[in-house]
């Protein structure tokens, strides 16, 4: 069994940084990439960015390319999301994902099979 759990959400105004935690612990054997997804008000989940442990490739989104990057400590069982040059349209629960992805999926939801609770991050303008 695998436990995701989410931190470092907040409130911050636009064009601040934040960074988001993402601490695995159980069997951290059992999968081999994790991501971040966002879900905003009234908006169905979206892919934020991913990180394959194996070859480290990392994928992003269009939408936050350039301006966040997924780190991770091995020693620590820890995906970071580092957010910079935040908007007000990033403001979402932002979950992390652990799971043994294909390329096809992912940037998609059905390529993870454990999620954290979320932790919200509000940018105001």
């Amino acid at each position: 069994q695998v436990q995701l759990v989410e931190s470092g959400g907040g409130l911050v105004q636009a064009g601040d940084s934040l960074r988001l935690s993402c601490a695995a612990s159980g069997d951290t054997s059992s999968f081999n990439a994790m991501a971040w997804f966002r879900q905003a008000p009234e908006k169905e989940r979206e892919f934020v960015g991913a990180m394959r442990f194996i070859g480290g490739g990392t994928y992003y989104a269009d939408s936050v390319k350039g301006r966040f990057t997924i780190s991770r400590n091995n020693a620590k069982n820890t995906v970071y999301l580092q957010m910079n040059s935040l908007k007000p349209e990033d403001t979402a629960v932002y979950f992390c994902a652990a799971g043994r992805p294909i390329i096809s999926t992912i940037r998609q939801e059905r390529g993870y099979f454990r999620w954290g609770q979320g932790t919200p991050v509000t940018i105001s303008s």
